[in-house]
């Protein structure tokens, strides 16, 4: 009798309602109604859907990628798993995230062995991984450029090998990439450098091949290549567009020929390292107008001619090394630099720590052909205008 009554009531209240004309009961977004045992139910959308259900999703998946990873790592000596138990993925060490969505990943210098697996890619949110200085080894996995919210990929310092992991050039808003201290072989990508980065540390790995002739055009600040076994010339598109670049770092490869003209176009660059090559001819005067430059290290080439005035008269220069080349003079400007002017192992009269004589009968690359823009008078905002090329 009392069920009776209770239902009789629900249909009464529902039927007042309906005469009222305050509720919608057809639509996915009118109003809902249900009658059951425990009343009536008046509300916005679908009565039995679950709010919460979109995150719940989310965290599942991101558990599931973290336990997936999890169970690749074969070696932990600190022990930094030990924290990867439980659904609550935020908790876990290195692990870092913006209410439940996981946004950044650093595990430097866990000294974790093991491989990457394709399901971190299921980490929509991921910006930042940074897992330098383990011992993670094998490929990077395709999956990786699913990683849209990812802008900073820091696999620095580890064990990882094979040719240059191509995906990595598609993660759409990627701005920092360090590849540094691996054994990544074969030539570098010439579409690496189409891509809108901010920094590509490739340095200390065995890549080869030249320097792709699209470098000149990056939008990059810094860009390390040192320390690999990369030949050939350095791109004559090297400071075309008069891009931001403030870092170049080129030491310890096998580059031959010029220092290109263009490398005054650089006019924000701060640091350039082309040491330990074999480079040859002149300096060009167009490096006087690097008037931000505070290191430059061209030693270890086979360099020759008189160093340029210009160069020596640059106001922010702290160190100039031109050791162990084949210069034969320099202005007494080069005395002033402020922190170090290293210029032993040359061929220069009258100084002492130099080549013996029989060393500088014969210059190397004596016969080779340099483009050379007259140093006198040396506008360097004009210097573009015979230089610019389309890419």
């Amino acid at each position: 009798m009392m069920m009776k009554k209770k239902k009789d009531s629900n249909f009464k209240l529902l039927s007042l309602f309906l005469f009222l004309g305050l509720i919608q009961t057809n639509g996915d977004d009118g109003i809902g109604v249900r009658i059951g045992d425990g009343g009536v139910w008046i509300g916005g959308g679908n009565p039995n859907s679950n709010p919460g259900s979109a995150p719940m999703q989310q965290t599942n998946a991101a558990y599931n990628a973290l336990q997936s990873w999890k169970s690749a790592i074969t070696e932990d000596p600190s022990g930094v798993l030990k924290t990867w138990v439980g659904e609550d993925v935020c908790s876990y060490r290195g692990i870092f995230c913006s209410g439940s969505s996981i946004t950044s990943i650093d595990l430097n210098k866990a000294n974790l062995k093991g491989t990457i697996v394709k399901d971190l890619s299921l980490l929509s949110d991921l910006t930042i991984l940074h897992l330098n200085s383990n011992r993670f080894f094998g490929q990077i996995p395709d999956s990786f450029k699913n990683l849209d919210s990812l802008q900073e990929l820091d696999l620095s310092n580890n064990r990882f090998s094979g040719s240059f992991p191509q995906v990595v050039i598609y993660i759409p808003n990627l701005v920092y990439l360090d590849l540094r201290f691996n054994s990544f072989t074969g030539s570098i990508p010439e579409n690496l450098f189409n891509k809108q980065l901010d920094a590509i540390l490739l340095n200390n790995n065995q890549f080869t091949g030249e320097i792709p002739g699209n470098l000149g055009y990056s939008t990059a600040s810094v860009i390390n290549l040192a320390n690999n076994r990369l030949s050939g010339e350095i791109p004559t598109s090297f400071g075309i567009t008069g891009s931001k670049l403030k870092e170049v770092l080129f030491l310890n490869n096998q580059l031959t020929g010029c220092i290109p003209e263009s490398i005054g176009l650089f006019s924000d660059i701060e640091v350039f390292d082309v040491s330990f090559n074999s480079l040859m001819g002149h300096v060009p005067d167009t490096i006087s107008c690097l008037s931000e430059i505070e290191v430059l290290n061209l030693a270890h080439n086979k360099l020759s001619g008189d160093l340029p005035d210009l160069v020596c008269s640059l106001n922010n220069l702290i160190n100039l090394t031109v050791s162990f080349n084949f210069f034969s003079g320099f202005s007494s400007e080069c005395s002033r630099v402020s922190v170090g002017f290293d210029f032993t192992g040359n061929c220069i009269p009258g100084k002492g720590y130099q080549r013996p004589q029989p060393d500088c009968s014969v210059i190397p690359g004596g016969a080779l052909s340099c483009l050379r823009i007259p140093a006198q008078p040396l506008t360097c905002a004009a210097i573009s205008v015979g230089l610019k090329v389309t890419p």
